[in-house]
């Protein structure tokens, strides 16, 4: 049982390390430079990710339907609470300053949105991939309104920037509230498909070239006078403490599969790639997010089939 759920989830991993290979390699061979990897990321975010957004909100979301679409955002801020606890207790190890803080945000702020999406894709059929879709953008919601401000606010040395709604209201976003807006007031019945499938085409761009984002992300990271007693705090902290947290809630409660699934998901992925963007936005010192990045993804390659496994392996035993 576990043996075979570890092989699909193994699978479907290795699909996204594949395409993420390819980015890093892209870099590394400079055949891709840093102002495209940047302009990659600006494409994905500002253009391919709002359309795969609107479209599956106008084409599968319904009010009737999704009742409780609510929760989705404040289940967001759920997992960021725990992370930020599980951050704080090990940051207490880390040396203090502006390493600890940016340790707290490598523990509270996951890959929450390019990683989720690729194994959303390779590990379900089309009419679970759907509604687990809806899902995460709806999580995403309140994943984004935290993590480019709270975390915007933690990382550029804690107030010393004033709050700014324009780092708030992403496209993103804008394209779910978008979505959402149209489905209430019933516009998906009227939208042209002129627009609707050029859209879509766009959408479909979106979990590989964002792959190629994070490759290449991962390989213009510096790894020089690496922080090994922190880096071991936050893989454990990261990667072993928090989907271990999320795996004996979801064991010991009648939580819905595809629920279930989205929560574990979210707590063993690696850190967030946007902390680097965030960091180099505000003209941060990098004293540990790149290492962070690099290291919890490098080895989330083993945690998190592991820990999806042990997760499909229980449903199947239900």
């Amino acid at each position: 049982m576990f043996t075979q759920s570890f092989k699909i989830t193994a699978l479907g991993v290795a699909q996204i390390v594949t395409l993420g290979a390819v980015g890093y390699f892209l870099v590394k061979g400079k055949i891709l430079k840093e102002e495209g990897v940047t302009a990659l990321s600006r494409v994905v975010v500002y253009v391919t990710l709002p359309a795969l957004i609107f479209c599956q909100l106008i084409k599968n979301f319904s009010f009737h339907v999704y009742k409780d679409w609510w929760f989705f955002p404040l289940l967001s801020i759920g997992i960021t609470a725990v992370g930020f606890i599980v951050g704080k207790i090990c940051a207490a190890f880390v040396a203090p300053g502006k390493t600890r803080v940016q340790f707290i945000s490598l523990v509270m702020f996951q890959n929450s949105g390019y990683l989720p999406l690729a194994l959303i894709s390779a590990l379900l059929p089309a009419e679970k991939a759907d509604t687990m879709l809806i899902y995460l953008f709806l999580l995403l919601l309140g994943f984004n309104l935290l993590v480019w401000s709270l975390g915007s606010y933690m990382l550029s040395a804690a107030g010393a920037r004033k709050f700014s709604w324009s780092a708030v209201i992403s496209p993103p976003v804008v394209a779910t509230l978008l979505g959402l807006g149209v489905v209430l007031l019933g516009g998906q019945r009227f939208f042209p498909e002129v627009v609707y499938k050029p859209l879509k085409m766009l959408g479909d761009c979106t979990i590989t070239l964002a792959l190629f984002v994070v490759g290449g992300n991962l390989a213009q990271i510096s790894l020089k006078a690496v922080d090994k007693k922190a880096i071991t705090l936050l893989v454990f902290a990261k990667l072993i403490a928090l989907p271990l947290l999320g795996l004996f809630f979801l064991l010991h409660l009648r939580v819905p599969e595809l629920l279930g699934l989205l929560i574990l998901m979210e707590l063993a992925v690696p850190s967030a790639t946007s902390l680097s963007v965030i960091v180099r936005h505000h003209d941060r010192e990098d004293l540990f997010i790149s290492q962070g990045i690099f290291f919890t993804h490098l080895v989330s390659l083993v945690t998190l089939p592991l820990f999806l496994s042990l997760y499909f392996s229980h449903i199947m035993l239900q």
